[in-house]
């Protein structure tokens, strides 16, 4: 199983506003520091602007944060609402599925098995499971992972 970009994005997105609560956070702040692209991440923003996970606050000293508390923000449910589909094989889509095995083949079973398995072990995992604890992120040992990029020329 392989998430798609725009996932990765998203968790990436949500796990920056998660730590950074006490703040508005920019999509530069989120782009600088994971060097991706600002445009994706407006994609990603939109999204979860739209599903009511975060909240954006337009203006000279906007940005987002989260819209929801970490503890109800449920992984499992942003990977569904996220990946376009969760074919594992061409199997799985019945429409452009041209394999003369698909009649009588048991691989797209246990593919499926799999898939419901991996989505299970995500629908036990929350946004808060995945930050470091409080007291963590209220002092100096928060992870390089999550700290605002540092100015350039300083």
């Amino acid at each position: 199983m392989r998430l798609t970009s725009y996932t990765d994005y998203t968790l990436r997105t949500l796990m920056y506003l998660g730590v950074n609560r006490d703040r508005l956070v920019t999509i530069q702040d989120i782009a600088n520091l994971h060097q991706i692209s600002k445009n994706h991440l407006m994609k990603v923003v939109y999204q979860l602007g739209l599903s009511g996970i975060v909240e954006t606050v337009r203006g000279r000293n906007g940005g987002l944060r989260l819209k929801r508390e970490p503890e109800d923000i449920n992984i499992g449910a942003v990977v569904r609402e996220t990946e376009s589909d969760f074919f594992m094989a061409e199997c799985f889509d019945r429409v452009h599925d041209s394999c003369p095995l698909t009649p009588n083949c048991q691989l797209k079973s246990a593919l499926n098995e799999a898939t419901t398995a991996f989505l299970s072990v995500l629908d036990k995992v929350t946004l808060a499971s995945l930050l470091p604890p409080a007291q963590t992120r209220a002092g100096a040992a928060v992870p390089l992972l999550f700290h605002p990029p540092a100015a350039k020329g300083k």
